[in-house]
């Protein structure tokens, strides 16, 4: 299968490159940047080549599958663009910006028997994992409340320009909040179905004070648990070494479990057993990217539904609090 790469406009995009190169059954077919400096970046950083020629001249050639990294205000048209030519599409979070786009999105994908993926890689801790294991087999009884915090930091000094720019950033909520949301579907099996309260607001980016860097929510899950969540971009540089960098709680009818990003654990806190526990984590057998490249090759749309029910849940949480200003 051949793929096509359309922007490095963020980081992320490239441990996709660098998976999409070391898969054996994957050519990569192009690399697309039409901004010089995001380009020269590009080819610095992962010593690949820009190829010449439009978006649109591409998707008119041999390619199978487009892989979206722009800025995340232009993500949405591009999936649409991809869609439209018969391409399959995984994007960097967040796909689009707007639920209008995500409608679309979605049409398309029944109407052309498309597929979508997308990085949504916590569900591939190995916490994650064995939390998963836990809550499926019932050993604590139901969920009754979560929590879950992703803070992140302004970092002027390598956050990219573009996300303070109007209409490119689509707001805190759908831009961090979604990884969580997304793993506690994935983890519980429960949706999100109310919205009792939501906030956005600008905190730390003095720089740009129409930037709304702060993001609360809480909110009902299908079981009438609640859900707490902090996504703000409010930590210091070296948050990716913190607890609190992806840290989630999960309490149960029989007791509590916990875990974080930085940690391969789960610690268990169960009812009647004294000390906690702590269990080690599982590395899941495929990742998402192999589930998504599986799915491409199958009848299934389980990768894909889900991508879009994520999304859609980040996408009307972060309606809600513009609505709430």
């Amino acid at each position: 299968m051949k793929i096509l790469f359309n922007g490095f406009r963020h980081g992320h995009i490239d441990l996709l490159y660098r998976q999409a190169v070391k898969t054996p059954e994957l050519q990569v077919a192009a690399c697309l940047e039409e901004d010089e400096a995001a380009a020269s970046a590009a080819v610095s950083r992962l010593g690949l080549s820009i190829d010449q020629g439009s978006y649109q001249e591409w998707l008119s050639k041999d390619i199978d599958i487009v892989a979206i990294g722009g800025k995340y205000g232009e993500r949405g048209q591009a999936v649409i663009k991809a869609l439209q030519a018969g391409k399959h599409v995984i994007s960097d979070k967040p796909l689009c910006t707007s639920l209008e786009e995500l409608l679309e999105i979605r049409r398309l994908t029944e109407e052309k028997n498309l597929k979508i993926g997308c990085m949504l890689e916590l569900r591939d801790m190995p916490c994650a994992v064995r939390a998963r294991g836990l809550l499926r087999e019932g050993r604590l009884g139901q969920v009754r409340n979560l929590s879950f915090t992703g803070q992140h930091c302004i970092d002027y000094a390598h956050r990219p320009a573009w996300y303070f720019e109007k209409g490119m950033h689509g707001g805190t909520i759908n831009d961090l909040a979604i990884h969580g949301i997304d793993l506690v579907r994935d983890l519980t099996g429960l949706e999100i179905e109310k919205v009792d309260g939501v906030r956005t607001w600008n905190s730390y980016a003095d720089r740009n004070r129409d930037f709304e860097d702060s993001a609360v929510f809480i909110a009902r899950l299908t079981n009438g648990a609640e859900l707490l969540a902090d996504v703000s971009y409010s930590a210091p540089s070296q948050v990716f070494s913190m607890p609190t960098y992806w840290n989630f709680k999960i309490w149960c009818e029989r007791g509590l479990l916990t875990f974080h990003y930085t940690d391969s654990t789960v610690t268990v806190f169960e009812e009647g057993v004294q000390e906690p526990q702590v269990l080690e984590g599982i590395v899941p057998e495929k990742g998402y990217f192999e589930k998504f490249l599986e799915e491409v090759n199958s009848p299934s749309r389980e990768i894909t539904e889900s991508v879009l029910d994520s999304t859609r849940t980040a996408l009307w949480l972060q309606r809600e609090a513009d609505a709430r200003k």
